[in-house]
Formats: C-alpha cells, structure tokens, sequence
C-alpha cells in the first residue's frame, strides 16, 4: 500500500530514542523527508521541547530549509523506568511527569498547529500509553492521559481543517511480544508496530481519523474502555 509520504516533510521530536529511531527510518522507507530533532542534537536538528523557544527555533529552521512541514511526530519522553514507584503518588513527580511528557506534546503540537493551520493541511501523531487506563501508578497514568485528552481536544479544534492529531498508545514495547495477555493487562507491541501505525496516521489517505487514542498491543484486557 502505498502511503503517498514520498517527499512529505516530517519531524520527528524524539528521533534519536528508542521509539523514535524506528519511526524515522519507517518513514524514509516510505520516501518521507525526516527531520529528526531531540534535545542533543545527535543525528539532526536540536530541539528541547521542554523550552518554548528552542521549539520555534526549531520549527523555524525546519521551514527555512523545507519550505513545509506535513507531518510531527513528537516521541520525546522520559521512559517509564525512570519513574520511581515509591514516590508515584508524590504530587513533585506527578508534576514532573506531567511536563515531560504531555506538556512537551502539548507545547511541540501548538507550534504545529500554528504552521499546519496556514498550509490548510497536516497530520500530528502523539506516543503515549496504555498506562492512561490503568490504576496503580498515578505518575504514569496522569501523564499519558494527560497526552490523550489534550490530543482530543487539539483535534477538536481543527476538525474539519485539514489537520489530524492522534496518539498511539502502546503497551510494553519490547523485541518479542508475549503472545499471553493478563488479565487486566495490556499486550505487548515491538517498535516496528509503533512505527507502521504512525506512518499510516501520517498518510493523507487517513484524512478522516482524528481525535484518536490507538492502542498497541491488546487494549487493557478485562476492560471495556467506552
């Protein structure tokens, strides 16, 4: 199938994660132009999402060197491990969960909104997680839920504008999924998964699906998420 991304130009925040440099090179094998940003700078453009201006300087060297902007996937998080179990109740952790995930969305989407809205056109894909439908661990379920309601209501926004925003919402990511799904467990997704789904979302064929949340992997087994 093709999905029509030859020469679209996409930026991938986060690219140089484990996620995102599966994303990156899905979407040049679909002919896309990839920027790859993150906060380094290693193998593209730098870009801190948490600093508002580092984001329009970004979006801003993008433009000069492209002349558009069709696609932004933003990846860039702390990984889940780096939360600390003890302590993810604890309203600083919660705090900070939040602003390095969602709010770096949110703040990386804004600025795409504003250049997509001019262009008439453009698709936004968020990487969250399964965890925004699961208790136990309020640091992680705050911020990927956080992730999905602000999606939903950017997409809202724009209905009918000819921009899309969508997250992805992956259980485990690892190399070999487990085929076993718990009871009230999500199921388990590799990187490859991750990124064919973006690169559809990111397709002009998809047009009509926006304000999405896609599960990865098994939804939440047990759970009749309506």
């Amino acid at each position: 199938m093709d999905l029509q991304l030859t020469d679209r130009v996409v930026l991938v925040v986060g690219g140089n994660g484990t996620l995102g440099s599966v994303i990156v090179r899905r979407l040049e094998a679909e002919g896309a132009t990839v920027v790859s940003a993150s906060r380094s700078g290693a193998g593209g453009l730098t870009l801190d999402a948490s600093d508002d201006e580092s984001v329009r300087a970004g979006f801003a060297s993008v433009l000069a060197e492209h002349g558009r902007l069709d696609g932004v996937v933003i990846t860039a998080a702390p990984p889940a491990k780096t939360l600390d179990a003890a302590r993810h109740a604890d309203p600083d952790q919660v705090r900070e969960a939040i602003e390095g995930k969602s709010l770096t969305f949110l703040r990386v989407a804004n600025a795409a909104l504003e250049v997509m809205g001019e262009a008439g056109y453009g698709r936004i894909v968020g990487i969250s997680g399964q965890n925004a439908r699961l208790t136990g661990n309020v640091s992680a379920a705050v911020r990927n839920a956080a992730l999905n309601v602000a999606a939903k209501t950017l997409a809202d926004s724009v209905a009918g504008s000819g921009i899309t925003v969508n997250t992805v919402n992956p259980g485990n990511v690892v190399a070999e999924p487990d085929p076993e799904i718990g009871a009230g467990k999500p199921g388990q997704s590799t990187p490859d998964d991750t990124a064919n789904l973006v690169a559809f979302l990111l397709s002009p064929l998809t047009g009509g699906i926006s304000g999405e949340a896609i599960a990865l992997g098994h939804r939440v087994r047990g759970v009749a998420d309506l």
